[in-house]
């Protein structure tokens, strides 16, 4: 008699509910973000488009495609995702070498980094990157994880592929997601079990080449000197940088509140974009700012459980470099906003404008609330072991 199952290949009573907290922190983090770009970009859309919900509408739309994406990645298979990799690499390198087209990517100060979508609207291809970059070498890392640390030549494709990645993010001249990139993809090699000195090896590869394109631009080394000399140099990239610290200050202990009171954001260029938290900072005061941390921290928190408790090294691995990768460019993009770091182009996940940053962030929450139902070391396979176990005791093959 064949073995049959209504609604999936695991029994009930081995089921794993979602991690509810993780998703409450996802939503609210959106909702804060939504909230927060509402008021903060109505006099620039007012300003440019002559309708003051312009960012907000669009906004508002990439939020419902995301969580369309959530939904999705929350629900398919564990198994049917990972086997999708090798073709989500192949159309990732695709959109990268769409960039490179003149008719097919939109050019935007400088730079080629959007691919042209339907309804005017634009996809950034370094976005897709950080998803399929993870996806790949956390695919890689549980394949070859039981020799991972013994042979050093198995992390040498994975090295080869993060690099050609990364190069090229650089080609669209995009320095600073490029060097975020490399960088956090450093930290996971370590935290997965790759050598310290294969770290180094890369570092210093990595570090000549991001030598090279830094130098090659004046725009590049001015921005680190405007970050050094702040006072004399406001012409030099960093008017916003002084803006946001002006802003955040002006928000005190309890905040300026909303709308027309925000007259140091209202100052500061393309406000709903990297600088959104210099708005929310002002709006919300110092009570605003602790409250954010204390989201982001249980933000990490229920995800990183999430990761060190699946069975699924795949997902853990994923589910890991997805939260860490969100936490890590939320860190660096209020280091910039205050001043700590020097400009970037990071944007603040959940928060700032930016369909292809929401829809992927989306996405990889998505996954992290499919592996905290994972519990068994591979969820398409969990009633295969099963069977295997009890006609290894039995001694007679009951299911056919």
């Amino acid at each position: 008699m064949g073995s049959y199952c209504f609604f999936a290949d695991r029994p009930v009573g081995q089921y794993k509910k979602s991690d509810i907290g993780f998703s409450l922190s996802v939503i609210l983090l959106l909702g804060f973000g939504l909230f927060t770009l509402y008021f903060c970009s109505q006099s620039s859309a007012s300003r440019l488009f002559g309708d003051s919900f312009y960012f907000f509408r669009r906004q508002f739309l990439c939020v419902a495609v995301g969580f369309a994406g959530f939904l999705l990645m929350a629900m398919i298979p564990i198994k049917a995702i990972r086997n999708f990799i090798p073709a989500l690499t192949i159309i990732t390198l695709i959109i990268c070498f769409m960039t490179f087209i003149p008719g097919l990517s939109v050019e935007k100060n400088g730079a080629r980094r959007w691919v042209k979508m339907p309804m005017n609207f634009t996809l950034q291809s370094s976005e897709v990157v950080k998803m399929t970059l993870i996806f790949y070498l956390a695919n890689y890392f549980d394949k070859q994880h039981s020799i991972l640390l013994k042979e050093d030549r198995n992390v040498f494709k994975a090295v080869v592929v993060m690099l050609f990645f990364i190069a090229l993010i650089l080609l669209q001249k995009d320095f600073s997601t490029s060097l975020f990139l490399y960088t956090f993809c450093c930290i996971f090699f370590w935290c997965c079990g790759m050598k310290i000195r294969w770290i180094w090896f890369v570092g210093v590869i990595a570090a000549l080449g991001f030598l090279y394109f830094f130098l090659s631009k004046e725009y590049r080394i001015e921005r680190i000197i405007s970050f050094l000399n702040p006072n004399e140099h406001l012409d030099s990239g960093n008017y916003q940088t002084m803006t946001s610290k002006r802003a955040i200050s002006a928000g005190g202990f309890w905040g300026a509140g909303i709308g027309s009171n925000l007259v140091q954001s209202n100052k500061i260029p393309e406000v709903q974009s990297d600088y959104i938290f210099a708005s929310w900072a002002e709006a919300m005061g110092l009570g605003g700012v602790i409250s954010y941390f204390i989201m982001l921290g249980f933000f990490a928190w229920r995800g990183i459980k999430v990761a060190l408790f699946c069975k699924n090294k795949f997902a853990a691995f994923s589910s890991f470099g997805f939260v860490g990768m969100i936490v890590f460019q939320a860190l660096i993009n209020c280091g910039v906003v205050c001043g700590a770091l020097p400009s970037t182009g990071i944007p603040l996940p959940f928060f700032s404008l930016g369909g292809s940053s929401v829809i992927i962030t989306m996405c990889m929450c998505g996954f992290v609330v499919n592996s905290s139902r994972c519990d068994t070391e591979d969820d398409n396979d969990y009633k295969d072991n099963e069977f295997v176990e009890i006609e290894s005791i039995e001694g007679v093959g009951i299911y056919e």
